[in-house]
């Protein structure tokens, strides 16, 4: 398998952006500040799966449109969205986004990513998957051989952390062994960290990243905010 990441012109490759897209205004901005500093790929959360009703969920497909206005002014910014079923597939592919992620909510359910891997099926869309919440390698090499049955060939993995017991000073635990593991068993496989999500706290975001590029992987993503502390989910964990 080629490393597709590679068309994006930079190595390791870099995402930046908000966890959620709030306003077209703070959409705009984030992308522009991230693509001057020569990061190719925008991240942008749509449909954000929250764990308890109440919280924010996301702008949902209107984010998309404000995704088709920044592009028109500016054609050279890429985006990056979770898409958790069939319906989130359609409209990423009606608004082409560069780059769709099955989120690890997603991946812990063959018959979600089933699904989705169908809905991607004939297309050339490149497709990414976080870990599952807990520590299940077979179900995260599981979900990938999903997309590769249906004939998605531009796919890779995005280690996040997973969920544990206990205090920690991880929101969640790297458990670097399981990346390195499937390392091993898929060396063709482009494999990006998530620092964001490992770290819940922007103070150990650096370390995370610095680890993670030790250890070969191919790029990072990173939440990026204009004003991280106001920002309407996961404040804590995003940087300017």
């Amino acid at each position: 398998m080629k490393n597709w990441l590679a068309d994006f012109g930079v190595s390791p490759l870099l995402i930046a952006g908000p966890c959620s897209a709030e306003t077209y205004e703070q959409l705009k901005e984030t992308a522009l500040a991230v693509t001057q500093l020569g990061i190719p790929l925008v991240r942008a959360g749509v449909w954000k799966p929250r764990t308890r009703p109440g919280s924010f969920e996301g702008i949902g497909p209107e984010a998309l449109q404000w995704m088709d206005r920044i592009r028109e002014e500016h054609p050279h910014i890429k985006f990056a969205i979770e898409v958790g079923h069939p319906q989130h597939v359609e409209l990423a592919l009606q608004h082409q986004i560069e780059v769709v992620w099955i989120g690890a909510r997603s991946t812990v359910n063959p018959f979600n990513v089933q699904e989705i891997a169908e809905a991607l099926a004939g297309t050339q869309q490149p497709a990414l998957v976080k870990n599952p919440i807990n520590p299940d390698l077979a179900l995260w090499l599981g979900a990938l051989e999903r997309l590769e049955k249906q004939g998605i060939s531009k796919i890779g993995a995005i280690h996040r952390g997973f969920s544990s017991f206990g205090e920690s000073r991880y929101r969640n635990q790297p458990a670097w062994q399981l990346p390195i593991e499937l390392k091993r068993e898929r060396p063709d496989l482009p494999i990006i960290c998530d620092p964001s999500h490992i770290a819940g706290n922007r103070d150990i975001i650096f370390d995370i990243s610095q680890k993670a590029l030790d250890l070969d992987y191919d790029g990072l993503m990173i939440e990026t905010h204009p004003s991280p502390d106001e920002a309407w989910s996961d404040a804590k964990q995003q940087v300017s």
